[in-house]
């Protein structure tokens, strides 16, 4: 009996992605974005995605894994990366230790995801040089704390895959300030009404 869910055609011809992320405040606002092409040039999908509260490591690890996720999902074999993490390229390529118990995981499941490709590269690029995976990472920032508007993804384009370990973005953020009330007691702050705030949300106390 066929499958219901057939898997997609595997394509042997390389496809080409610039990733970036960054956190603003490291840690802080963290989101990252890619652009993938085929050898043409062509323009495959643009991922954004904010991640919440984190690191610029993190970001830029969670890039790795969308373009990596993406590749697979759509069926392609062959992928390129180019990234201006020079610490993320060298561990990825073995040059460096991945000592960190936070990245660990990242780099672990990055190994992984390659595994299931027939052909990978990755190489380091100056930051100039990957300045439309920097855009799609701003902008997922921008969205993530309310400073842009939310990019639906275009016709034919499907959302990123989000990493195991990363966090939902917080809707509350994207709808602008807004003011809950609560008291203090024994240093500690307590919202009034059972509010609670998500991950990655910046607040501003007023004493009254």
């Amino acid at each position: 009996m066929p499958s219901l869910f057939p898997e997609p055609t595997r394509s042997s011809q390389w496809i080409n992605a610039h990733c970036d992320g960054g956190a603003r405040g490291n840690p802080g606002p963290a989101g990252y974005g890619a652009l993938i092409q085929d050898d043409a040039g062509n323009v495959l999908a643009e991922l954004s995605e904010f991640l919440g509260h984190k690191t610029n490591n993190f970001a830029e690890y969670s890039g790795l894994l969308g373009c990596l996720q993406w590749a697979l999902d759509h069926g392609h074999t062959h992928l390129r990366v180019v990234s201006d993490s020079e610490l993320m390229v060298k561990q990825i390529q073995g040059k460096y230790k991945v000592n960190s118990p936070d990245l660990r995981p990242l780099w672990e499941e990055a190994r992984r995801r390659i595994a299931k490709l027939d052909g990978f590269q990755i190489s380091h690029a100056l930051r100039h040089k990957n300045k439309d995976a920097d855009r799609l990472a701003n902008e997922a920032m921008d969205r993530g704390t309310g400073n842009g508007l939310r990019r639906e993804p275009s016709a034919g384009e499907r959302a990123p895959a989000r990493p195991a370990v990363s966090r939902p973005a917080p809707e509350a953020a994207a709808s602008g300030p807004k003011m809950i009330r609560g008291f203090t007691r024994d240093g500690t702050v307590h919202l009034l009404g059972g509010a609670k705030l998500p991950d990655g949300v910046f607040v501003k106390v007023i004493v009254e």
